[in-house]
């Protein structure tokens, strides 16, 4: 069986447009998932990029793209307002649905994927939807303590040790597999 980091944040809706492509593209393999959060600001941040919302034109056209891809895969897509908005509550919340080194769930994953970008275009860090997906998850541990926050700041550097550049990534026998469109290759790895 072929383990598969799937490094995401929330904040991209190629990520989610992954998550949800992934049982499909890999249909037929052996193999585990474990989800890996990681603030995808702070590998920006490393690599002197900035995010494709925060160049007006690249916005644009990552909108309509994404838009156009989730009608494609038949998955549902919403624009968040704002976007981009800060994940952090959306990390650090799918972290603490963990034990302390461990990684969320899918079921976990899907809740903070879901609550960004399948809401009516409804503010992802709106303390009321906040608290309800909370209340839905009901973490192990504080979202806001000192672990989790030491902890996302942890698998932030591993990240940028491991050389990723972008959400979502893939690494599997390890080897780097990056974007949505890398799903076929991933399978062809794993398949080989």
């Amino acid at each position: 069986m072929t383990e598969i980091d799937f490094w995401y944040d929330p904040i991209s809706p190629y990520a989610w447009l992954a998550f949800e492509a992934l049982p499909q593209a890999l249909a037929g393999c052996h193999y585990s998932v474990r989800y890996q959060p990681v603030l995808f600001a702070g590998l920006l941040k490393v690599h002197g990029h900035k995010g494709p919302a925060e160049i007006a034109p690249k916005r644009v056209w990552t909108y309509k793209q994404v838009q156009w891809l989730a009608a494609r895969q038949g998955t549902p897509l919403e624009l968040p307002t704002p976007h981009p908005f800060n994940p952090l509550a959306l990390l650090r919340l799918a972290l603490a649905c963990a034990p302390a080194g461990g990684q969320p769930n899918r079921r976990v994953v899907e809740a903070t994927f879901r609550h960004a970008w399948c809401a009516a275009g409804a503010d992802p860090n709106e303390p009321a939807r906040l608290a309800t997906l909370r209340q839905q998850l009901q973490p192990q541990r504080e979202p806001d303590g000192a672990e989790v926050k030491d902890e996302l700041r942890a698998r932030t550097e591993a990240a940028i040790a491991l050389g990723l550049f972008g959400v979502p990534s893939f690494i599997a026998k390890g080897e780097l597999f990056w974007g949505l469109d890398a799903l076929p290759m991933l399978r062809e790895s794993i398949a080989a």
